[in-house]
């Protein structure tokens, strides 16, 4: 055994006892610092102490474990070691530079220090420091929970402003004070108020002060429509709290009803707002790879009302390949932010070599940010940012099919891509115009046309007229055809004289010359005016199975086109969905067989033809249901409270009201004042402005009726006569 190895051998089990005793002392201490961080500044103070705390903890384990070297080894053994014979550093000498009675010598030492395990040599736990160190952290840990907040001494209470009139014996509030402890995240201080009105975070603590005079024997908080809130005793004063998850109105009644109703007061919970993300650089969602560009480095900016987390994900996408043949690739990298916590800005720098992001393919990247809500965190998605790197390879053609290939768009040979832009523009409909999104999905739906029109040449199509609705769906896609296909296919070339028949360069097969297809000054639409590709075969068909695969992502795809047309780009990502899914299947199959065919139309029945028989026929008309409006109970009470003559002078029954108020709050502008004011009439019924101040919120907070139609204007002289004329009338 060499000496090093024998000193590794025999000073490990001693570096391992004194780093894990070093640990044990340091672990209640950093606790204790993260708790007093968190207690004065808030979770981004507590996580910053522990983590200096801890490499702190760690540098002084270290440190401690380099001192048990060799001079410490061979201190111990002589110490501790009889047999060793105060010769231990013989153990770590030259062979070559000793004597023969050293050799001698050594060479029994080194037969006799196995005699005992290197674990006895270990130093003992430190277990008082250790305990003390444990009593300290917790110290700490009790006073970062249980010392009082700032502002939280006894309150100064301010008189009370509701100004009910003094009865005799009967208790009245006096003096007050609203205190309002805001949750630790958000970094807000506590605070008093003189109201018993008040707007406090979600998760805020509202403690209530309250005197009255003469003093109350059984006061309690009186919350509209929820449990009473019972005070406690403190003196002179009265004290109670609650945990604000909700907007809610209460009145303070000192005598348990028996003097005067007092009036209402309202507390506003203010939701957390979720983090918002946005692009800073670059400005445009698509952008191109320069020459000799290597990396990238997009900037987000993150922002919160309270505060953005200091570390995010960024989500890298990548689509490598062209046309259906996509290879896709997803992985999240953790990025860390700069500038204050509410106000973010977040710059990765993405390298292309690592990423294994290449020629003809596309980076997309996307944010997700989490601000500090507690106990769950909000997560957002920011937009998504497309990096493309066009391929160098330019297609093998000739003539005008070669350069309609070479200025044809990518994305318009991928219903992959078609998807993604979809669901881009989904997540950035809040941030559009309505005629910009629709104007955005219309180009998409163009697209999906040109896609459309390649796959459905194979089921026989001659030219791409603008499509018109289908009767039903499973009769539209007679006439979707195209003017190019996936390159993927092999192709049948059969220049006989049955070509022209089928392919009428001029005509469509009743003779009628054809109307240009509108497009949108497309290659594809410059072929399809001018020329036609004969190496393609527009008529062709394939084999039964996959002929109605490939139907069926046609059929998809025209719905896809229909709905993304009319600016409804999340009703047609179903139907793409579909169509790729097809596709794939399409490219699955084994072997293509193409044809020259015509299309095969359904067989026609001679024998119905001129009889007039009308079976199997069945009426389309659909029943007309009426619309179930959900203003029931708040219409009805709006006409019993007017002046016509379904309004009622004496009490009404508010209690449907009241139900529909609360099951509609999340849809109504201000859920509190209306319920204030139906406590108000139900409280006093006789009252005329609490009758009037409800009919008018309810007039607010009812559905607006949809717009109808406009009435035909009557008609004038000349229109008349022509009435007249037409119905046998006199002109």
């Amino acid at each position: 055994m060499s000496a090093n190895d024998l000193l590794a051998r025999w000073t490990v089990p001693a570096k391992y006892r004194v780093m894990a005793d070093s640990l044990a002392l340091a672990v209640p201490l950093v606790v204790g610092l993260a708790a007093i961080g968190w207690r004065l500044s808030g979770i981004i103070a507590a996580f910053a102490a522990a983590m200096i705390a801890a490499a702190i903890a760690l540098f002084a384990a270290r440190y401690r474990a380099l001192r048990y070297d060799q001079a410490w080894l061979v201190h111990a053994l002589d110490r501790e070691r009889p047999d060793m014979e105060d010769s231990a550093n013989l153990l770590f000498a030259d062979p070559a530079l000793l004597g023969p009675l050293e050799r001698l010598q050594q060479a029994r030492l080194l037969d006799r220090i196995d005699r005992d395990s290197p674990h006895s040599l270990r130093p003992d736990w430190s277990r008082r420091l250790i305990l003390l160190a444990g009593i300290m952290g917790l110290i700490a840990v009790g006073l970062a929970l249980f010392w009082p907040r700032p502002s939280h001494g006894p309150p100064t209470l301010a008189p009370s402003t509701e100004a009910l009139p003094a009865t005799p014996g009967i208790p009245r509030l006096t003096a007050q004070n609203l205190r309002i402890i805001p949750p630790a995240y958000t970094g807000l201080s506590p605070r008093d108020s003189a109201s018993l009105d008040a707007r406090a975070p979600v998760g805020s603590r509202i403690e209530w002060t309250l005197r009255f005079d003469p003093q109350a024997t059984v006061p309690a908080i009186l919350p509209v429509g929820g449990a009473p809130i019972a005070l406690r005793r403190d003196g002179p004063n009265w004290i109670a709290s609650r945990l604000l998850d909700a907007s809610f109105l209460y009145r303070v009644d000192p005598a348990s009803g028996r003097g005067p109703t007092p009036p209402l007061h309202r507390v506003d919970a203010i939701a957390d707002s979720p983090p918002q993300v946005r692009a800073i650089s670059p400005a445009a969602s698509l952008t191109m790879v320069q020459a000799g560009q290597r990396n990238w480095t997009p900037v987000f900016a993150a922002t919160d009302d309270y505060g953005v987390a200091a570390t995010a994900r960024l989500r890298v996408t990548l689509a490598i390949g062209e046309g259906e043949n996509v290879t896709f690739s997803e992985r999240e990298i953790a990025v860390s932010g700069s500038g204050q916590p509410r106000d973010r800005r977040f710059s990765p720098r993405l390298d292309f070599g690592a990423l294994g992001f290449s020629a003809g393919g596309d980076m997309v990247v996307q944010l997700i940010v989490r601000d500090m809500r507690q106990p769950a965190a909000q997560e957002v998605r920011g937009p998504s940012l497309i990096l493309r790197w066009p391929s160098s390879r330019q297609p093998e053609s000739s003539g005008l099919e070669g350069m309609v290939n070479i200025t044809l768009p990518a994305y318009f040979r991928s219903q992959r891509q078609i998807i993604i832009d979809a669901e881009a523009l989904l997540k950035q409909k809040r941030r559009l115009a309505a005629d910009r999104y629709l104007a955005r999905s219309a180009s998409i739906g163009s697209d999906q046309r040109i896609l459309r029109g390649r796959y459905s040449q194979f089921l026989g199509g001659e030219e791409e007229g603008e499509p018109e609705p289908p009767p039903n769906h499973g009769e539209q896609h007679s006439d979707d055809d195209g003017h190019d296909h996936d390159q993927g296919h092999d192709h049948d070339h059969d220049h006989d004289d049955g070509h022209d028949q089928g392919h009428d360069h001029g005509h469509d097969h009743g003779g009628a010359p054809r109307r240009p297809a509108p497009g949108f000054g497309a290659p594809e639409d410059v072929l399809a005016d001018f020329g036609h590709a004969h190496d393609d075969s527009p008529a062709s068909s394939l084999d039964p199975e996959t002929r109605a695969i490939l139907k069926k992502a046609v059929d998809e795809m025209w719905q896809s086109e229909v709905q993304l047309r009319q600016g409804h780009p999340d009703l047609a990502l179903p139907f793409a969905y579909r169509a790729l899914r097809f596709i794939k299947e399409v490219q699955q199959a084994t072997r293509i067989f193409l044809s020259r065919v015509g299309p095969e139309l359904p067989p026609i029945d001679p024998s119905r033809r001129m009889t007039g028989k009308r079976e199997g026929l069945a009426s389309r008309v659909l029943a007309i249901s009426p619309v179930e409006g959900r203003d029931g109970p708040a219409a009805a009470a709006w006409r019993a409270l007017g002046d016509g003559p379904g309004a009622i002078r004496g009490p009404i029954a508010l209690d449907a009201l009241d139900r529909w108020a609360r099951g509609q709050s999340a849809h109504l502008p201000d859920p509190l004042a209306l319920s204030g004011a139906i406590d108000a009439v139900r409280r006093d019924p006789a009252c005329l402005p609490c009758r009037a101040k409800l009919r008018a919120l309810l007039w607010t907070a009812m559905e607006r009726p949809p717009a109808q139609p406009a009435r035909r204007r009557p008609a004038d002289a000349g229109g008349a006569r022509y009435l007249g004329a037409i119905g046998g009338g006199k002109p």
